[in-house]
């Protein structure tokens, strides 16, 4: 007698209708990277050139998205503003991928007291919100991005230190981990050579996850005066800029970078999660 594997109904319908959205998604993150990296080619001008006399100036050849309110060319600050809005996520993710690792590490593999210490430790950290926190320190150490990716690194460690300790107790009782033990390799050598490999791209793909949200609480920081200084491009600040604009009756220079914080935002999730959701699938 012979088993018969059928599909749930409408999965295969689901995923045809998730791959358009997510290759759409994945073109947004390559089109602001691109335009991260090559901002300053596309803009050789200064950003923060003024030109008084056309503030709040519509499209134009010359300036195809308009001034802003102090005369500043819209596009060219929504290109370079690319690179500060990215550079700061990305130092909260690298930061907070690092050391989350190396503690949900730790704790994984060792347990017993050690486990017990740090799982405390980032609970902690976990109950205290990282708006919050980033809000103090910013208070104290005033505007730059140091003190705001510095708050959201740590804010942001516990989701991936937890991840990283559960994935790295299944890990640790596959046969496979028993096998090398038995050889004499030490648990230095069996983290770093197989257990790190194994749960790398489950790790990355919540890192991308966490790219999207870091985004989107560095431009919050940003419209509130409590991020990047106030003449650099940077997609927050242009919003928190752009108020005096909309009372004008041009809204052009709050409204886009609304829209591409929000697109990129979303953008990365959509591809973090289907990454995640491949990792799972692939996973035995």
């Amino acid at each position: 007698m012979s088993a018969v594997l059928t599909r749930r109904p409408g999965l295969a319908r689901l995923r045809a209708t998730r791959a358009p959205l997510h290759l759409a998604c994945l073109g947004i993150v390559a089109l602001v990277v691109l335009a991260a990296l090559l901002a300053p080619w596309l803009v050789p001008d200064d950003p923060n050139a003024a030109d008084l006399g056309g503030a709040l100036a519509g499209p134009s050849p010359e300036h195809p998205l308009g001034l802003d309110a102090a005369g500043r060319d819209t596009l060219a600050r929504l290109l370079l503003g690319a690179r500060t809005s990215l550079l700061g996520p990305l130092g909260v993710v690298v930061f907070s991928t690092v050391a989350g690792v190396l503690v949900g590490l730790a704790a994984g593999w060792r347990g017993g007291r050690l486990d017990a210490l740090l799982s405390r430790g980032t609970e902690l950290v976990f109950a205290f919100p990282g708006m919050l926190l980033a809000i103090l320190i910013v208070s104290v150490y005033g505007e730059g991005l140091l003190a705001p990716v510095t708050a959201l690194a740590i804010a942001y460690l516990p989701y991936v230190s937890r991840l990283t300790r559960s994935l790295v107790v299944a890990e640790s009782a596959r046969p496979y981990v028993a096998a090398h033990r038995v050889q004499g390799h030490s648990g230095a050598q069996i983290c770093l050579r197989h257990v790190l490999p194994n749960i790398a791209p489950t790790v990355l793909a919540q890192s991308t996850i966490n790219f999207g949200y870091a985004l989107m609480d560095l431009a919050g920081l940003s419209f509130l005066g409590l991020g990047v200084p106030a003449l650099t491009p940077d997609w927050g600040r242009m919003v928190f800029d752009g108020q005096t604009a909309i009372q004008h009756g041009y809204p052009l220079s709050a409204i886009l970078p609304c829209v591409l914080v929000v697109l990129t935002v979303v953008a990365f999730n959509v591809v973090g999660e289907r990454w995640a959701d491949r990792v799972a699938r692939r996973t035995p």
